[in-house]
């Protein structure tokens, strides 16, 4: 073995050493030996244990009647780090205090029988606080508010009825005392990152920003509507989503997509949750294509048509949608120049294959009158 391998094998026996300190622990004047309950059966009183080589206290803990019930406290250097009482379970029970190496109060909780329970707050190395909730068993988590380390409101849930207070105003965030204001919400840095409405709890209206301010989310909820709006980092609207209310919650109304510039790409519509319309649209803002969709079930098409930059019809088509995600085109399609003259047309057959083409050119001759098969092969269609 190398001397490397020596050095490095009695560093980590020394690691091993000093992350498994060994407590001394005394009950009523007493040694003990809390993993072994024969040295603790039918005693009671307040277990101290301390660091063997430092004499530092390791921790604190009551007993009952031999059985570890009551109040704990833990140690860190010598210094009280955790401070709370279990029941006869060994769960939590009533109030939790966590402190730092300074003594300063790092958490404080209410439990019951190992539940958070009622207020919760926690804080800031410096002392401030840094997060309050409320807790209701078992449920869990009711309501909170999260703040950053300047004292800034950073984050905001609320419950149905104001619970974080005195340690924060839900009242006035959350709504709940009259005209809803808007409340501001800021990253560690100190910059804006969001803007919310809140009435009586409920969130209506909520807006992110980017790094460089422009907004890039909002949201507006009423009794009638909710609409979405998504942002690019220059503030330009790319995407606006709207849902009703319905029976089974919100339902689809509206997509919109818009262009880098603002321009609208896209517009879908719904009705009772279905898709009735898909459009696109030029950056000109001339209409694209449209597809409509019509029936229900066997009877379910869609009906498309394509446009010119000019606003002029370029082709038209049915589809069978009857079929879960597929698109079978029947009857006649038709291609058409700028002057409205049909000059193609495509016959399906209810398969969804093609079995005849014609072809004329921008005067109304007929270039071509085919019959198609199944091979893809082809020949001029008989008169």
């Amino acid at each position: 073995m190398t001397m490397k391998a020596v050095w490095i094998g009695s560093a980590l026996l020394c690691l091993a050493a000093s992350a498994q300190a060994v407590q001394d622990c005394e009950l009523n004047g007493e040694g003990v030996n809390p993993s072994n309950g024969n040295t603790t059966a039918g005693k009671t009183g307040l277990m101290r244990c301390k660091d063997r080589d430092s004499g530092q206290m390791m921790r604190e803990q009551e007993i009952k009647n031999g059985k570890f019930m009551g109040l704990v406290r833990q140690y860190d250097a010598g210094k009280l780090k955790n401070e709370y009482s279990e029941n006869d379970r060994g769960n939590r029970q009533g109030l939790y205090r966590s402190y730092g190496a300074d003594g300063k109060l790092l958490r404080e909780e209410t439990y019951d029988n190992g539940d958070n329970t009622g207020l919760s707050r926690s804080n800031w190395p410096g002392g401030q606080l840094r997060r309050v909730a409320f807790y209701v068993p078992p449920e869990g988590e009711r309501a909170h508010a999260e703040f950053t380390e300047r004292g800034q409101l950073q984050s905001l849930r609320c419950g149905d009825k104001p619970m974080l207070a005195p340690l924060a105003d839900d009242t006035r965030w959350c709504g709940f005392a009259g005209t809803p204001a808007p409340v501001e919400f800021f990253g560690s840095r100190g910059v804006l990152t969001a803007r919310s409405t809140y009435v009586a709890g409920k969130r209506m209206r909520h807006e992110t920003f980017n790094d460089n301010g422009n907004p890039s989310y909002q949201a507006e909820i009423t009794e009638k509507t909710r609409v979405e709006r998504y942002f690019n980092t220059a503030g330009v609207k790319r995407r606006e989503l709207t849902a009703r209310p319905g029976s089974k919650g919100w339902s689809r109304d509206s997509e919109l997509e818009f262009s880098d510039k603002g321009t609208l790409v896209r517009e879908r519509r719904w009705a009772d949750d279905t898709l009735a319309l898909d459009q696109t649209y030029y950056l000109n803002g001339q209409l694209r294509s449209k597809a409509e969709y019509t029936g229900t079930g066997a009877a379910a098409a869609m009906l498309t048509t394509d446009y010119y930059g000019s606003g002029k019809v370029a082709a038209t088509g049915r589809f069978d949608v009857s079929r879960r995600n597929r698109e079978l085109p029947v009857g006649s399609f038709l291609r058409f120049n700028e002057a409205g003259r049909v000059v193609g047309e495509a016959t399906y057959d209810d398969k969804g294959s093609v079995n005849r083409e014609r072809v004329w050119d921008d005067e109304g001759k007929l270039l071509r009158d085919d019959a198609v098969f199944e091979d893809g092969s082809r020949k001029a269609f008989a008169r």
